[in-house]
């Protein structure tokens, strides 16, 4: 594999956990996204002459933290612009512990998702943020997707980053008194991530599966914080049973292929079998929320032994529950 491959390789699958790293150092979006840059470029050389490290990822993020951390001693005097993230104080011993503490985060990359998905933002400012810094997509790519032109997403994404700064949002996951308040953007944000790399909005391929991935992973992580949470699981199994599904979505020469002409057999039954475990969590305890009841049209779709077979009564009456909510 050439050096040029290689670095595009690991930006591709470690930008988000070298910027989200980058960050806790620098507290500022802005001078994170320049060491990280600054960090795939020293790749390109380094790697030429020395070859590609065994684990690069800890390579991009062990020099991003150094660019940070000679950034902000080479601007001491400029220390309070530079404290964008900060912690927040302390509150008083008074209040409720579960008001003071925030829950445990399980990847750099979560905390980044709710930073991203902050309720300061607009809605189109959270997905248009969380795909340029957690994903690493470019931003004429991510101005396609949202039809308009690049300057125009440029600027969107500036100013949602100012936003962010002039709100004092710290980098740290939400308490669980704030968590409802956020928690639905982050479905919606990583949903949509995910549908960016189901049905790819430019490019020459129908599909991006890494960008799909990403937002698998980021669902499994939103999960494993949140097990009980019933529409945490719903965008789980959603995800789960239309990724199962990747490798027949197009045919040899690129065109997509309908559902009823994919080949079954070569559909990942591990993770529909899974997906139909979490749709039956979702659904209990209850009235269903919008991603249980996609999940479960999802899940339906890929356990039927042949389209023919498929029950449609029951997705009917699915399809029939989505618009009360």
């Amino acid at each position: 594999m050439s050096v040029r491959r290689a670095v595009e390789d690991a930006h591709r699958r470690e930008w988000a956990a070298v910027l989200a790293a980058t960050v806790r150092v620098t507290r500022d979006l802005d001078l994170a996204e320049e060491c990280v840059q600054d960090a795939y470029a020293a790749a390109l050389v380094e790697w030429a002459r020395g070859g590609v490290p065994d684990r690069p990822g800890a390579w991009l993020t062990t020099a991003g933290r150094h660019n940070a951390l000679d950034a902000l001693r080479r601007a001491k005097t400029l220390r309070s612009k530079l404290h964008l993230l900060i912690e927040p104080e302390p509150r008083p011993d008074s209040e409720p512990e579960s008001a003071r503490e925030p829950a445990p985060a399980p990847d750099d990359r979560l905390r980044l998702v709710f930073l991203c998905c902050h309720p300061a933002l607009a809605p189109a400012a959270q997905i248009a943020l969380t795909l340029r810094l957690v994903c690493g997509v470019p931003t004429p790519d991510i101005a396609r997707a949202f039809l308009v032109s690049e300057p125009t997403m440029a600027a969107r994404v500036t100013r949602a980053k100012k936003k962010l700064v002039a709100a004092r949002i710290p980098f740290r996951m939400p308490t669980s008194a704030e968590l409802p308040d956020r928690l639905d953007s982050v479905l919606t944000t990583i949903h949509l991530l995910f549908t960016t790399g189901h049905t790819a909005p430019a490019g020459p391929t129908v599909t991006k599966d890494d960008l799909a991935g990403r937002a698998l992973d980021l669902a499994r992580m939103l999960h494993g914080l949140l097990p009980d949470e019933r529409e945490v699981r719903g965008l789980l199994a959603l995800l789960l049973a239309n990724h199962a599904r990747r490798a027949t979505r197009t045919t040899d020469n690129g065109r997509p292929s309908l559902l009823a002409e994919q080949d079954r057999t070569a559909w990942d039954r591990e993770a529909i079998a899974e997906a139909h475990e979490l749709v039956l969590g979702a659904l209990r305890g209850g009235d269903p929320g919008r991603y249980a009841l996609q999940a479960a049209i999802a899940a339906l779709h890929a356990s039927a032994p042949t389209y023919a077979e498929t029950d449609w009564e029951q997705i009917l009456v699915l399809y029939d529950a989505l618009p009360a909510i």
